[in-house]
């Protein structure tokens, strides 16, 4: 093997004397992050896969030993104890616990949960009630709240007291088939929910989302998505936002209850088979590049992504006004398109031809091969895909992408 074309220890390839990056699977994609807690670690997860991270988080939790109507219902569960409490989330259950610690009521919390039939819907939950010297009497493999609930309608509930630890929203179906089944529910409100204090970065999600400019934007929370929504109608564009959603964005939601909200409204959805944020961002270096525009163009693979472009392995940052340029191009590959028609898609004021010529300039030094895009004389330019053979016939000479403009 020659010694320019062997890898360097970044995992570039070296060509000549240049490293010669390789794409990573975000690269070029800009993902929205709704997230409050754990914000930073989904992000952080994404940008080391090469993602450009939009954070916006919907909301905000009040924190447990401030909520008074967490400590009421912990004073009535430690006066009349439950006969089962089911558990939700571990941040959940630990910080219930911890409150309860505060208040000078955490010994009389932990022995009602001790008497009690304790559920823990998965495996950190799980973890969690064992690290305060609990053990669960069982745990679904599914994470399923589902299958939590097929289990106590089996076991039969009339007349049982049972407590259940929300994880973000009110669980109305669950609860409900509960009181229809006999029991007497109470809820336990972990988590309560209040709007950021600083709206600024969600408006500014929802107009990126309605603007093109974010490629797929990500849920841990249900009461997260119906926020986001919520502003988006407050703001009169909701619709927008929909339509959006619906089409050009991909909504990524760590587990069907997170994703729940947002397929009543008609929004495709994908999520991973483990609810968990690390299977949540394999899922998206996965789906997002599947949906990036490849095509062949002078011999070399290029994929079109949100702001970047992937040519023969080696990704290149490229500027708004290139890349509104480049799509217009690609959306009718091998094919001229007019100098009018891409005026017409250059954003901006400058919409003269000398702002397309230089327009035109920086996409070919952005893509690093000028050979890529070729100037059609007096007609306009072409990506160098071979078009269909009538297509150009006899219609004006063509000059390569580094002749002149």
């Amino acid at each position: 093997m020659r010694a320019e074309e062997q890898a360097d220890e970044r995992g570039g390839v070296r060509a000549g004397a240049r490293a010669v990056p390789e794409a990573r699977p975000l690269d070029g994609f800009t993902v929205g992050v709704t997230a409050a807690r754990r914000a930073a670690e989904l992000g952080t997860l994404l940008e080391r896969r090469g993602a450009r991270v939009r954070y916006a988080p919907a909301l905000r939790t009040v924190p447990l030993p401030d909520d008074a109507g967490l400590r009421a219902v912990t004073g009535e569960l430690i006066g009349d104890a439950p006969d089962v409490v089911v558990a939700t989330t571990a941040v959940g259950f630990r910080g219930w616990v911890e409150a309860a610690e505060g208040w000078g009521l955490g010994e009389a919390l932990l022995g009602r949960l001790a008497g009690a039939e304790l559920l823990a819907r998965g495996p950190k939950v799980r973890g969690a009630i064992r690290a305060a010297g609990l053990t669960e009497r069982w745990s679904p493999a599914s994470e399923s709240m589902a299958e939590v609930l097929d289990r106590l309608l089996a076991e039969g509930v009339a007349g049982r007291r049972v407590a259940v630890q929300l994880h973000g929203e009110p669980l109305p179906e669950f609860i409900g088939a509960l009181r229809a089944g006999g029991a007497q529910v109470v809820a336990v409100p972990v988590y309560r929910w209040l709007p950021p204090v600083d709206i600024g970065p969600v408006d500014r999600l929802l107009d990126a989302v309605t603007g093109g400019s974010v490629d797929a934007v990500t849920f841990t929370s249900a009461p997260a998505a119906v926020s986001l929504l919520r502003r988006a109608e407050e703001r009169g564009g909701r619709d927008e936002v929909l339509a959006a959603l619906r089409r050009e964005v991909l909504v990524a939601c760590v587990g069907p209850v997170t994703a729940r909200p947002l397929q009543a409204h008609s929004i495709p959805v994908v999520q991973p088979e483990r609810f968990r944020i690390g299977p949540l961002v394999q899922l998206l270096c996965r789906e997002l590049p599947g949906r990036a525009q490849v095509l062949t163009v002078a011999g070399r693979r290029v994929e079109i992504r949100g702001h970047a472009v992937v040519v023969a392995g080696e990704p290149r940052p490229v500027p708004p006004a290139p890349m509104a340029l480049l799509g217009a191009l690609a959306r009718r590959p091998g094919r001229v398109v007019s100098r009018a028609e891409l005026l017409r898609a250059l954003p901006g004021t400058g919409r003269d031809t000398h702002a397309l010529e230089t327009a035109v300039a920086r996409l070919r030094a952005a893509l690093g091969a000028p050979e890529l895009i070729r100037t059609v004389v007096k007609r306009g330019y072409r990506l160098a895909v071979e078009p269909p053979a009538e297509a150009d016939a006899g219609t004006g000479g063509e000059t390569d992408g580094d002749g002149g403009v």
